[in-house]
């Protein structure tokens, strides 16, 4: 398949993108890939927060993340629980140090050049990486890591009168507006067709 020169030079701008955020990832000592861990953990619902769902998210090796979080964990950005659904794991949290690092997050700045340089097409620029992204998840054959609200497990309203109105089936449990939000490990999109669902929903 022959690549376009605009894709191609695309590609380029976010690498360099990517580059210049990262030289802005000092603050607080916390490197590019602990960076990348506080960012997923602040994202992630309250099943995802596993060194194995990290590692499926940032394709990375559970080693190198475990690493990483044991060095968040002495520098007091997060705190380990076990996992009350699998005795084997331990789950992670951000510490409220974590939280106040995070609104001084470098990402921050890229946001803003976006803001600045796109305005109101900023939108249009989210559903075309969206798109890019998931081409790339299925040519890797990763997980989506989409938000609850667009799963397809994802049943909205059906404990209307409760605190967490809304209901996941896969999981088989309630969820909150917050929950909705959140990124999850098992999330397959609601628009995936059922013969490739099947096969996301048998991966370990």
């Amino acid at each position: 398949m022959s690549i376009s020169p605009a894709a191609l030079e695309a590609a380029h701008l976010i690498d360099r993108l990517e580059r210049l955020t990262r030289a802005g990832d000092a603050p607080g000592g916390i490197n590019p890939a602990q960076w990348e861990a506080l960012r997923y953990l602040a994202r992630a619902n309250r099943f995802s927060r596993t060194p194995a769902a990290l590692a499926d998210y940032l394709a990375s090796t559970r080693g190198t993340v475990s690493r990483t979080l044991a060095s968040l964990e002495s520098k007091g950005y997060v705190a380990r629980m076990p996992n009350p659904r699998d005795g084997r794991s331990v789950d992670f949290a951000l510490t409220a140090q974590a939280q106040k690092a995070l609104r001084r997050d470098p990402l921050k700045a890229m946001a803003e050049d976006i803001d600045r340089a796109l305005r109101q097409d900023a939108a249009d620029l989210v559903d075309r990486l969206k798109r890019t992204l998931g081409t790339a998840i299925a040519r890797n054959q990763g997980r989506a890591f989409g938000a609850c609200a667009s799963c397809r497990h994802f049943c909205p309203q059906a404990h209307a009168a409760a605190a967490a109105p809304h209901h996941c089936r896969l999981l088989d449990v309630p969820l909150s507006d917050k929950d909705s939000l959140a990124i999850c490990v098992e999330q397959e999109p609601a628009a995936m067709p059922p013969s490739r669902a099947a096969g996301r929903a048998a991966m370990p």
